[in-house]
This record gives C-alpha cells, sequence and structure tokens, in this order.
C-alpha cells in the first residue's frame, strides 16, 4: 500500500467516526427501549401461585435505567461534536461536488448508489469526485 493510499485509509477512518457515533446511540437507544418494555411487559408466571413483588426490583431498575439514560446523552452529545468536527472540515472544501460527495457518504451516510443519483453523476465520476475529495481534505 503507498503513503497516499494509508492517508487516505486514515481520512476515510476519520470521517466514518460520525457512523460509529451514530451506531453508539441506536445501541442505547435500543437498549432503553427494551428495559422499558420489560419492565411494562414482564414474562408472565402462569402458575396459578400468588408471587411477591419486591420494591427493590423498581428502584434497581430504576438505577439502571438512569445510568443507561446517562450514556445516552453522552453518546448523543458525541455524536453531536463530531458531525460538527468532520462537517466543518468537510466545508474547508472548495470544490462543492466534493463537499457534497462527503457529505453525503459520511454524515448523511448515504449507499453509493444513491449518492449518484443525487448528484447526478456515473458511479466511475461519483468515485473519482471521492478520491479527489479524499486528497483535498485536510485532517
Amino acid at each position: 500500500m503507498t503513503r497516499e493510499q494509508k492517508e487516505n485509509e486514515r481520512k476515510k477512518e476519520y470521517l466514518q467516526g460520525y457512523k460509529t457515533a451514530v451506531c453508539q446511540i441506536r445501541r442505547s437507544e435500543l437498549k432503553i427501549q427494551e428495559m422499558r418494555l420489560n419492565k411494562i411487559c414482564p414474562s408472565v408466571i402462569n402458575d396459578g401461585m400468588p408471587h411477591a413483588h419486591n420494591n427493590s426490583d423498581l428502584s434497581s431498575y430504576a438505577a439502571l435505567l438512569d445510568q443507561e439514560e446517562k450514556r445516552y446523552m453522552k453518546y448523543r452529545y458525541q455524536r453531536i461534536k463530531k458531525c460538527k468536527e468532520i462537517t466543518d472540515r468537510i466545508e474547508r472544501l472548495s470544490d462543492e461536488d466534493e463537499k457534497d460527495v462527503l457529505m453525503y457518504r459520511y454524515i448523511k451516510l448515504m449507499k453509493w448508489e444513491d449518492i449518484c443519483v443525487r448528484i447526478g453523476h456515473s458511479w466511475q465520476h461519483t468515485h473519482r469526485i471521492h478520491a479527489r475529495a479524499l486528497k483535498n481534505f485536510k485532517m
């Protein structure tokens, strides 16, 4: 791998940092939803026998939910911060097509096919614009 290819891979990894932040927040959202759903609809024991309900279950649930909600807020802040950081760097590019391709790919998380349609260029030309954008992108 040449030095330029290594540099491009490093830039792609940096740009994909926003996607990582989005994935973290989605996982946290799912965990919160699952915790709430499990508390609302606990598994039913249908053996006809009365079962005691423990108040400590509710307080431990509340503590776990609070902990996960704090984690969610932390991930949300990190996602916003990462988005702004990457967007600011993309906006420093002088070519509008380069900005569009990087924004659609790394911030909007669009597929290549959708990017081609959006900017009105062929697959090959879109990838040439992407390669040029990576070359001009400053870390």
